[in-house]
């Protein structure tokens, strides 16, 4: 009697040993964020539970990225893949498409409401179409953080506690930074509330705060604007005597150069539209790019 218990007590140890195995290698969510700014999102609210890879580095434009090999990996070995949606990422159908992947696949933008296109300048972005540029606006990245919780919860259901935790006490943060937004705008005289930027990626910040955005580049920096839009410009910076104009850390700076030499503007500094920096950077996560933009701004426009 004791020999069989014995039999049994080792079978059921040598049946339960490989689950405890692989318990123990499961490791982090495998989570792949289209850019910088999707990755910091998934990064806030997955905190150690999750590893987040970005196809689209710091300092990158995801308008004009061309995928490696490399990048197919990253979706076949991934659990979940947020993107932004709205015609941003062009290229990713055929990635994800090449890769195989059976990862499940979020939308971030999922129920904001979008800002259309009245210029018709971006590729892939014909007039009447939506704005991808939505996290721009504080609010729109509170919709960002809660599509991203919940599929970070469904993903991983043992989880969810921590992931409500975590998107709970971002968005805390969030509502302090909307605040500090308008808080700043306010103080800028209602008449110098207009600048020039490289290309249309802050329509959404513009709607919800008051700055009025004016861009030679349409909603893609893949566009480039005719000499008749650059001419244009140069008159209304003059007409409406526009203080300044800024640079973007994922665009060419020369133009926006060339424009404040013809008009006297003042060159406000490097605004940061579609990308973090890495960390040494003024911008590495989006609250912090959403402070330097905002500093940058009142500075130039306030004096």
């Amino acid at each position: 009697m004791l020999r069989f218990i014995s039999v049994i007590v080792a079978v059921l140890a040598l049946a339960v040993a490989p689950v405890a195995a692989q318990q123990a290698t499961d490791g982090p969510l495998n989570v792949v964020a289209t850019f910088s700014i999707l990755g910091d999102f998934a990064k806030n609210i997955g905190g150690e539970r999750v590893s987040v890879t970005m196809l689209v580095g710091p300092n990158s434009d995801t308008h004009v990225y061309t995928p490696t090999p490399s990048d197919a990996k990253r979706i076949t070995d991934a659990k979940l893949v947020i993107v932004n949606g709205l015609g941003l990422e062009g290229w990713l159908p055929r990635l994800v498409k090449s890769s195989g992947s059976r990862a499940v696949t979020i939308v971030a933008t999922k129920g904001i409401a979008t800002r259309k296109i009245e210029d018709g300048h971006g590729h892939d972005h014909g007039p009447g179409n939506a704005d991808p540029h939505a996290w721009q606006s504080v609010v729109n990245a509170k919709t960002y953080v809660t599509n991203v919780r919940d599929a970070l919860m469904a993903a991983d259901p043992a989880g969810a506690d921590a992931y409500r935790a975590n998107a709970a006490a971002y968005l805390a943060k969030l509502d302090v930074l909307d605040r500090e937004i308008r808080e700043a705008v306010a103080k800028i005289p209602p008449g110098r509330r207009s600048v020039i930027s490289t290309h249309d990626a802050f329509g959404y910040f513009a709607a919800a705060y008051g700055i009025k955005f004016i861009a030679p580049q349409g909603v893609s920096t893949e566009s480039e604007p005719s000499a008749r839009d650059v001419a244009a410009i140069i008159t209304q910076i003059k007409k409406q005597k526009i203080p300044a104009v800024f640079l973007e850390n994922v665009s060419d700076p020369r133009l926006m150069r060339r424009i404040a030499a013809e008009t006297g503007a003042n060159i406000g500094g490097t605004l940061y539209s579609d990308s973090l920096t890495d960390e040494k950077g003024p911008a590495p996560t989006y609250i912090d790019m959403v402070r330097h933009n905002i500093k940058a701004l009142t500075s130039a426009l306030s004096s």
